[in-house]
């Protein structure tokens, strides 16, 4: 979302007029200019404004100051999580962060496109799903923007160690203009003795968030001749197999964040969005990786088709599949021996010859707009779903807020069914000319009718491609997880959505869960998941878990009993399909040995109290029990995991117990 908004008089040097994206503006001369120019830029003119009172902050204990960041250098990310542009220069920030972990500040001003962006609540949710540890401040009434004279996401402002600003960039490939302008700075202030050496105190948002089964899941593909559903859980970087009624049959990826190709259990993606099935082969937009991959059920491997690891820079001509850049590919839909591919990087729709294995753009000029017309001439605005109904393809095209028919055949064209522009959106149904979306990032086409996931408003609405009318099928727009009829129910940011026989299965992306939509009851469920034990390794070899430690105690010599209770959130309880595992080890099995029952063992709802046989000698050990733990909530159904280390030093004495009571509390959701 390179698109420029209304500037605002103000501090930086290109205030006035149109700044291309990519640029770099300093107070003072180019970043690769002479040493004498250098120093005039680092040393700055304007002073960084201050952030207003009263803004809510994410990923921080408080809300900062500019005299808290004195003594750092300090870079402002203006962004909106909508934008995918945005999205594309987090690995970028992320790469500049730990190359100057003692000397950069990375601050998000989150600066909301969309009503619903607005919302810290909404917000943190993008905080998690991306993997954003640095402080974001939540500047919903662009006042920091203001302040600042931005008109572009994203854009990034460079402040010095004494709080004036020292440069401005806008757009994306953000890594190599900061690098040369931080390579000179940090030692610079270094050597005058204004650097704070040191990272900032933080608290990031994924620190409190319990873990869940599925993570930001975004879409959701259906086979009927096998009766599966592939679930694309994003956040876990894999593809989840189950069967209509939510067992769990295989899962595609290793969950490492990675593009490694290989068998199901080691084969790595980074954010997967939309599958589409082909014969016995589901390929996979894997998003950020920008990349279409191939998993082979049968042979149950992963190999890479499309594109080149490579983001593109520019809308591009096609070629050979693996020797062609790609930009976010976000859904699939396949036509015969045809993939098309929903390119959200490059604001198009692509289509791939699955036996020749080229690829090239099919539908829209790589200008973010909304524009019908031809299909070379037209122009999209970052597409994030797309269906077809055999004789023409659909897209979600979520900048716009609309949805758009694009003509098969390769002479057609592209016309909008429903929707206007990049800044008209609403929650409003009606026909073409009045009815509005917000941010739809999924769509499916079923029995004549489009069903489309309106993301921001957080309901499920069904678009009349032939009347053009939009109405709302199920949810209040209000974010929850409620079930219940379709008037009540509620969602949580819904990414995808595809039909199993006459039944809407959604991924309901912020609440990490799956959702059926009985369209003939008019009911909303949540999909109760069995077979857990496929998602996670039964070994506790890799324990990832939080760590408790615990007061040390005294055991008597001879037999003695670790007694394990378990305490689960309010409103939660165990899954019965999905035990959980405990295992535990001593450091000295000579001064406290485990007696019995074996380690590893299961973790039922039977289980507590867990009862473990110990023999204690003279001396001393630390016992140490490792628990995954699987719950869910008792009404929503969505399910969570926790991990979790107990370890507790026992000294063995005459004074000690025969019993040890130990506790197994597990994090709450949030």
């Amino acid at each position: 979302m390179s698109f420029l908004r209304t500037a605002f008089p103000g501090l930086l040097t290109c205030v006035l007029a149109v700044c291309p994206t990519g640029a770099f503006w300093a107070s003072g001369q180019d970043p690769k200019g002479a040493s004498t120019a250098v120093d005039k830029q680092l040393e700055g003119v304007v002073r960084a404004p201050e952030f207003p009172a009263g803004l809510e902050w994410l990923n921080t204990p408080r809300p900062l100051t500019m005299a808290d960041l004195k003594g750092k250098l300090v870079l402002l990310d203006f962004w909106t999580y909508c934008c995918i542009n945005c999205m594309h220069i987090i690995p970028d920030l992320k790469r500049l962060e730990e190359k100057y972990a003692d000397s950069l500040v990375v601050i998000g001003v989150h600066s909301a496109k969309f009503t619903n962006e607005k919302g810290t609540a909404n917000i943190r949710q993008a905080v998690l799903r991306y993997g954003v540890r640095h402080p974001v401040v939540n500047d919903k009434n662009l006042e920091v923007w203001s302040a600042y004279s931005v008109r572009a996401w994203p854009t990034l402002v460079l402040i010095n160690p004494g709080g004036r600003i020292i440069g401005q960039y806008a757009g994306e490939g953000v890594f190599e203009p900061f690098d040369d302008v931080l390579a000179r700075a940090v030692p610079y202030f270094d050597a005058r003795g204004d650097l704070k050496k040191g990272p900032l105190t933080l608290a990031p948002e994924a620190d409190k968030a319990a873990p869940t089964l599925l993570s930001f899941p975004g879409k959701v593909s259906a086979d009927e001749r096998g009766q599966r559903l592939f679930i694309t859980d994003s956040g876990h970087h894999r593809i989840l197999i189950t069967d209509g009624d939510g067992r769990f049959l295989d899962v595609i990826g290793s969950g490492r964040e990675g593009r490694a190709d290989g068998p199901f259990e080691e084969a790595e993606f980074h954010h997967p969005q939309g599958t589409a099935l082909v014969g016995d082969v589901l390929y996979v937009a894997d998003t950020e990786n920008h990349l279409v991959r191939a998993a082979d059920l049968k042979s149950r491997r992963v190999t890479t088709v499309f594109g080149t690891g490579n983001q593109a820079a520019s809308p591009g001509r096609g070629g050979a599949g693996t020797q062609v850049d790609l930009s976010s590919p976000w859904d699939l839909a396949a036509a015969g021996d045809t993939l098309y591919i929903a390119m959200a990087g490059t604001h198009q729709v692509w289509a791939a010859d699955l036996k020749s294995r080229r690829i090239a753009p099919y539908a829209g000029s790589g200008r973010e707009a909304r524009i019908d017309g031809p299909l070379a001439e037209c122009a999209l605005a970052q597409p994030s779903g797309i269906t077809a109904d055999g004789e023409a393809l659909y897209t979600a095209d979520s900048e716009s807020s609309s949805i758009r028919k694009v003509e098969v055949g390769g002479q057609g064209k592209v016309e909008t069914l429903v929707g206007e522009d990049l800044f008209v959106f609403g929650d409003v149904d009606g026909s073409r000319g009045s009815a509005r979306l917000q941010h739809p990032l999924g769509v499916a086409f079923h029995g004549g009718m489009l069903y489309v996931a309106d993301t921001y408003n957080s309901k499920i609405k069904r678009v009349d491609p032939l009347k053009r009318t939009a109405a709302t099928l199920a949810g209040t727009g209000a974010h929850g997880d409620a079930d219940g009829p379709f008037a009540q129910a509620t969602f949580s940011e819904p990414g995808g959505l595809c039909f199993l026989g006459e039944r809407l299965y959604v991924a309901d992306t912020n609440n990490h869960a799956v959702r059926v939509l009985d369209l003939s009851a008019g009911t909303v469920r949540t999909l109760a998941f069995s077979g857990l034990d496929k998602l996670a390794s039964r070994t506790m070899d890799d324990f990832k878990g939080r760590v408790v430690r615990l007061p040390g105690t005294n055991l008597k010599p001879g037999a003695a009993t670790v007694v394990l209770s378990l305490a689960l959130p309010a409103g939660a309880h165990l899954n019965a399909e999905a035990p959980g595992a405990l295992a535990f080890r001593t450091s000295d099995p000579a001064a406290v040995a485990f007696a019995g029952p074996a380690s590893p063992l299961d973790l039922t709802p039977a289980t507590f109290p867990l009862k473990l046989a110990v023999r204690a000698s003279a001396g001393r050990a630390d016992l140490t029990l490792d628990a995954v733990v699987y719950y869910c909530r008792e009404k929503s159904g969505v399910c969570y995991f926790d991990q979790v280390r107990l370890e507790v030093p026992v000294t063995v004495g005459a004074s000690g117990s025969e019993t040890l009571p130990l506790a197994l509390e597990v994090k709450p959701p949030g």
